[in-house]
């Protein structure tokens, strides 16, 4: 089943790909706010959960993120990472750049050791701000899920008409090589729709993007959670960790999770 994160702070949870991650939501608490509708999304699709559309105040969340900062440090338990993901899309919100600059500063302050993470869409990549505060993060995690944009329109649903894989992946290039790419691979149905971004057609045409965009990583993973389609698959992680001997052929990194 499907579920919103209900509070700014939440966690911490032990993630497949980061470790100890406090999960930032700069999104809505009761409603879901993205620029993507996938069909994989683990809070459900954004029909499912409307509502105010109101990002969580600058202010709001500068104060409860120190406040269990500080008490897990206290607990003897700091973060391995302080990761903004939550309700939707985090780079929409207004004062995003503020909010980077807040939390790096709480984390120098309180728990130097830990990175900071951003889990992104990559669809506000135009905007100077968003660009500004992701080079400062530790991790700048990017998502592309498919070379083909019907391939795209059919796993994402970008909520842009005007959204095409080619003007991300050249905004993508924008960070030369300061950039973690991340890409969900599944099959099946949805819709009575088959699904599949794990043909050798696919694979090929992302990995030549993969190798013009030259991330400094590559993550690859599958479904591990609860989706709103149900007719989803699973890809097993010996597919996954074909596809990142692929990657790694082409001198980066490629992680499986």
């Amino acid at each position: 089943m499907t579920s919103l994160f209900p509070d700014i702070i939440f966690g911490p949870v032990r993630s497949r790909r980061l470790g100890l991650s406090l999960g930032v939501n700069l999104l809505p608490t009761r409603s879901k706010l993205c620029s993507f509708d996938c069909i994989y999304c683990e809070c459900g699709w954004n029909a499912e959960h409307p509502g105010a559309r109101r990002f969580n105040d600058r202010d709001d969340v500068r104060t409860q993120l120190e406040a269990t900062l500080r008490r897990m440090v206290a607990d003897g338990t700091p973060p391995d990472v302080i990761t903004f993901a939550g309700n939707g899309e985090p780079t929409l919100h207004p004062d995003f750049e503020a909010v980077i600059g807040d939390t790096l500063a709480l984390r120098d302050a309180l728990c130097p050791g830990a990175k900071v993470s951003v889990l992104s869409n990559a669809t506000q990549l135009h905007r100077d701000d968003v660009r500004r505060a992701l080079l400062r993060v530790d991790n700048n995690i990017l998502k592309l899920d498919s070379a083909f944009d019907a391939t795209v329109r059919r796993m994402n649903n970008p909520q842009n008409a005007a959204y095409t894989v080619r003007e991300t992946v050249e905004q993508m290039k924008w960070f030369e090589g300061r950039m973690i790419l991340q890409t969900m691979f599944l099959r099946g149905t949805c819709g009575g729709t088959p699904i599949d971004n794990t043909t050798e057609e696919e694979v090929a045409a992302w990995l030549r993007l993969v190798g013009e965009i030259r991330p400094r990583q590559v993550m690859v993973y599958s479904l591990d959670r609860d989706t709103p389609c149900p007719t989803l698959e699973k890809v097993p992680r010996e597919e996954l960790q074909t596809i990142a001997a692929r990657v790694e052929a082409l001198g980066i990194p490629c992680s499986v999770a």
